[in-house]
């Protein structure tokens, strides 16, 4: 078995694919042999490059990355598929599961989470390279891909999950946000707001302006990344 995972990117958008490109191969054992923003190229590149593991969006110019999943289980190729999307219905999920991806993640990706999937699935692609046979307890074990314990993101000191979505979702109702703006929504102080909206920045999450007010002093404004397509 290669001791290196090669990974093919096919994300519409090719600013968002190697900012991908960059970030995954910043761990190691990995590395990307191709990036396709259409179908049309993607098919062409997985005959060619033969990837062990796929990062595929769903929405494409000229089709759908679930009709590329149809077509890699239909033609039999011998590849994983980690699923990126912005799509939030439960209709893309159960057809994605179906096609039998290992893992489902939701844009605005954070990296964190991206790089859980990662390790899990190199530690995974080792654990079964090892083996002859399997039992009851490791197929329940390969198996946890949807479970809270394996997945769950580490939070840092400091960061509360509770706290952390009462955060996220200010963003779904407002376009902007200071941290004071936020505290007094959330009933928490300035200080503590902008420590979790701090954090929010670094997961990819959100992004800051600064603005200066009446007085000249600046202020940092947080949004909401865009979702991508």
């Amino acid at each position: 078995m290669s001791s290196v995972v090669d990974v093919m990117i096919i994300e519409d958008d090719l600013k968002i694919a190697q900012l991908h490109q960059r970030y995954i191969e910043q761990l190691d054992g990995f590395q990307v042999v191709g990036i396709a923003t259409t179908q049309a190229d993607a098919l062409l590149q997985i005959e060619v490059l033969q990837p062990h593991l796929i990062i595929l969006d769903v929405y494409l110019p000229d089709g759908s990355g679930l009709d590329i999943l149809t077509f890699l289980r239909s033609d039999k190729h011998r590849c994983d598929v980690i699923l990126v999307t912005a799509a939030r219905d439960v209709e893309t999920l159960q057809q994605a599961m179906r096609g039998g991806v290992i893992d489902y993640l939701l844009k605005p990706v954070i990296f964190s989470r991206l790089e859980l999937a990662l390790k899990k699935y190199q530690e995974q692609k080792l654990l079964l390279h090892n083996l002859s046979d399997v039992d009851q307890r490791l197929v329940d074990k390969m198996l946890q891909a949807h479970s809270n314990e394996p997945l769950q993101v580490r939070l840092p000191k400091g960061i509360d999950s509770v706290t952390l979505d009462k955060i996220r979702g200010l963003f779904s109702q407002a376009l902007s946000l200071t941290a004071e703006d936020a505290g007094a929504q959330i009933g928490a102080s300035r200080t503590t707001a902008r420590r979790y909206l701090e954090y929010l920045i670094s997961t990819g999450e959100l992004v800051a302006d600064l603005h200066y007010g009446s007085v000249g002093r600046p202020e940092r404004t947080y949004r909401r990344v865009a979702s991508l397509r």
